[in-house]
């Protein structure tokens, strides 16, 4: 099955992202991270999920808000893995910093083509 979504490069690096997180989060001691663990794998989640949503919508002003929502999402994610680092709970990981510029550049890119086609 082949979806509209499918040939976005963002939903497909977002769809790498959440693969990352998953490996990452799974290093995670379960005492002190088990919150962390579980918010970050329910944002990574979203990212996709809202790309998804929004290129399944009519419109290019709801394909947007479901956009901004993914990038929410993204930021979320961002935050959760930097309190994870600070807090020493892993090390820094270099898939999962290049996996999030990748997708916050995606998805701002295809922002920003929704906003010149309005």
């Amino acid at each position: 099955m082949k979806r509209k979504h499918h040939d976005l490069l963002a939903w497909q690096a977002a769809m790498r992202l959440v693969e990352v997180v998953y490996a990452f989060t799974s290093t995670l001691s379960r005492d002190e991270a088990f919150n962390l663990t579980s918010q970050m794998r329910r944002a990574a989640v979203s990212v996709p999920s809202n790309i998804a949503e929004g290129a399944a919508r009519m419109t290019a002003k709801e394909f947007g808000h479901f956009l901004g929502i993914a990038r929410g999402s993204l930021s979320e994610l961002e935050t959760q893995y930097l309190l994870v680092c600070r807090l020493q709970l892993a090390e820094p990981s270099n898939q999962m910093e290049e996996g999030l510029n990748d997708v916050f550049g995606l998805l701002g890119g295809l922002i920003r083509s929704l906003k010149r086609d309005e």
